[in-house]
């Protein structure tokens, strides 16, 4: 059984999901249900991820970063989704964070880490940003800490202006 995290971009194209879905679904298909898949199951990429954890027959696992994520964080065109996912884990964790907000979230991103064999990035190779706790940072960690990064970014793939 290996366990896999996955950071990645929300802000995902439209016509670049269909090929981000494609490009997880390749990645995750030598595991089988020999799989486990951990992920914040925020809106694009973490949603992304976990769809195909969940179609491969691997195990979820749900890391949310404050007790209030889903009111104050999840936006009703990814509430669905989220739900579904959170539905179908068999493990969802909370932080012991009332509200979101970048500690939560920082929190989140190593409680993932400690429990991942490998880090799934979604990532465009973009350097951190100054706010800190996104994607590069993540890989960033991950890599610090010694755990293999596998970068998906297909070819046209491409974040919202």
């Amino acid at each position: 059984m290996v366990t896999l995290g996955v950071t990645g971009h929300m802000d995902l194209t439209e016509e670049s999901v269909p090929l981000v879905k494609a490009a997880l679904r390749e990645l995750l298909q030598p595991y089988g249900g020999e799989l486990v898949g951990v992920s914040c199951i925020a809106a694009g990429s973490d949603s992304l991820f976990a769809e195909a954890v969940v179609e491969a027959g691997g195990r979820l696992v749900v890391v949310l970063p404050s007790q209030d994520y889903r009111q104050a964080k999840v936006k009703p065109d990814h509430a669905k989704l989220f739900d579904r996912l959170h539905a179908a884990a068999e493990e969802v964790l909370v932080m012991p964070y009332e509200t979101a907000n970048r500690a939560a979230y920082e929190v989140a991103n190593a409680a993932l880490l400690e429990r991942a064999d490998r880090l799934v990035a979604v990532w465009n190779g973009s350097p951190p940003s100054a706010k800190g706790g996104g994607t590069a940072d993540v890989v960033a960690a991950a890599r610090a800490a010694g755990l293999p990064v596998d970068v998906v970014w297909p070819d046209g793939a491409e974040r919202r202006a």
